[in-house]
């Protein structure tokens, strides 16, 4: 695998600059450890076993590559097998449309089925699809869609029914972790494994013996999913994003995964902030933070960010006064004059929960408020002062905190947290940290963050349920050419 990732871009420029076929696999938008390692896998395996084809089979990762350094488990499990991130092809790097009006285009789509309408054109070039959710549409090539746990369940399956040699320790090793990632370390009360994602580990497992085990590698690559220490407030922040917006104010809430008092410490996150609003158009910033407690419980902290008062203010007591669910907020003390930092005692209500809250908000902001220019704010250089009363809704800001038990850097504002509760232990399995969805940076999440899909007991099923579950299954379809590539 490492022989073929670093060789791929000087295979591509002499294909290119020859006009010769380029078969590129891609994976989603999102391209999260599932979607990379399915492109990666699967098009070095069509590499080998495509001999009579002069094409040329690049795994493509569907994102910039100034967005790789967010997937922090990505980037954890390429180092471990010691895979250069540097030999990857991004997006960006590659012109897909041009190859595609070129006549030299193939695509095989891993982990989604559908391009988005800026790719449309690029449809008539999809000669393969694997997937492992439900079609919405019927693609008219090649199809393997089956609701298993991990796409890369499907690509181990492809490799496995080839020549035994063609899958090297590497290849099995990406395989293994993102299949027990992405299954929760295949812990049925996640509701995320099936018994061909089990088969298809125990497989990898029989047959490359020291694969690391699994619960020591499912616990390796969480904690690199959560590892923002290398990351600017910028990436941070971007990580785990959604944004929300109304016809006068946009809203950016994140996921962050340190605890509150250590996103504070960041030297010059107030800069850092009033940068992040400005480039990106946002009116204010929801930071909201969860970590585990010695207990392994989950702790949420929330920070409320904005240069306008009026904002700030607003935003506050609509969170304050939330009441489904209530989030059970105590104010935290911060010398940060343009932050509102919170303790939230309601553990269970997650970004998800949040966001319907933000959004009647922006609702009734838009009738009843102008609109908002991130432009309109002072310099991210300099502070803006205000009157130490304006903090209603904001929370309580301390002029002698005590010292944090983060030690920060001289001069850097100090934090005391008051009134602080031991937070309920979570009602839900497991211990990821994972908010919903997101689509910036798109790092799709197992979500047990939210909630357990068990948490409500068992599903309801009748047997029309259960028929409507198997039409959605699909087996592997051939189109009316058998050979996976473009004629």
């Amino acid at each position: 695998m490492e022989r073929f990732v670093r060789s791929r871009r000087a295979a591509l420029q002499e294909h290119v600059q020859h006009r010769q076929e380029v078969h590129v696999v891609l994976g989603n938008e999102a391209c999260d450890l599932d979607s990379m390692v399915s492109a990666l896998a699967l098009a070095y395996y069509l590499a080998k076993t495509s001999l009579e084809s002069k094409a040329v089979f690049v795994p493509v990762l569907n994102i910039p590559r100034s967005e790789f350094p967010l997937r922090t488990e990505s980037a954890f499990l390429l180092q471990e097998q010691q895979i250069p991130d540097t030999c990857l092809i991004f997006r960006d790097e590659i012109d897909l449309h041009a190859l595609h009006r070129a006549g030299s285009l193939s695509l095989t789509l891993v982990d989604h089925h559908i391009l988005p309408s800026g790719d449309a054109a690029l449809e008539e070039a999809v000669i393969e699809v694997i997937d492992h959710r439900p079609l919405e549409r019927e693609p008219r090539c090649r199809v393997t869609a089956e609701l298993v746990g991990s796409c890369a369940t499907l690509v181990a399956e492809r490799i496995m029914q080839g020549p035994a040699e063609l899958l090297d320790r590497q290849t099995a090793a990406l395989l293994h972790g993102t299949i027990i990632l992405d299954c929760v370390n295949m812990t049925p009360e996640a509701g995320k494994v099936t018994p061909k994602d089990t088969q298809y580990v125990a497989l990898l497992e029989s047959k490359f013996p020291d694969l690391p085990e699994r619960s020591v590698l499912f616990e390796a690559l969480q904690t690199a999913k959560f590892d923002v220490s290398g990351l600017t407030t910028d990436q941070m922040l971007r990580k785990d994003l959604k944004v929300l917006s109304s016809d006068g104010l946009v809203l950016a809430i994140s996921a962050v995964y340190v605890t509150l008092e250590a996103f504070l410490q960041r030297p010059g996150l107030q800069q850092d902030l009033c940068a992040f609003c400005q480039q990106h158009g946002y009116g204010g910033l929801v930071a909201m933070t969860i970590s585990f407690n010695k207990r392994n419980e989950p702790f949420r902290q929330l920070a409320v960010y904005s240069q306008h008062p009026a904002v700030r203010t607003a935003v506050c007591g609509v969170l304050e006064h939330a009441n489904n669910p209530p989030l059970d907020l105590s104010p935290l003390g911060s010398l940060y004059p343009n932050i509102c930092a919170y303790h939230q005692g309601n553990t269970v209500a997650s970004r998800k929960k949040v966001l319907p809250i933000l959004k009647d908000f922006l609702r009734e902001w838009g009738i009843t408020a102008g609109p908002v220019h991130p432009a309109d704010t002072d310099s991210c250089g300099t502070t803006r002062p205000e009157p130490k009363d304006s903090s209603a809704g904001c929370g309580e800001r301390d002029e002698n905190p005590e010292d944090s038990d983060v030690a920060g850097e001289a001069g850097a504002p100090e934090y005391e947290p008051r009134g602080r509760r031991d937070p309920a232990r979570c009602p839900r399995h497991g211990d990821a940290l994972l908010e919903d969805d997101a689509p910036l940076p798109p790092t799709p999440m197992n979500s047990l963050v939210d909630e357990c899909p068990l948490d409500r007991g068992l599903p309801k099923l009748s047997v029309e349920a259960i028929f409507e579950k198997f039409s959605h299954i699909t087996v592997v379809r051939p189109s009316a050419s058998s050979s996976p590539e473009k004629k």
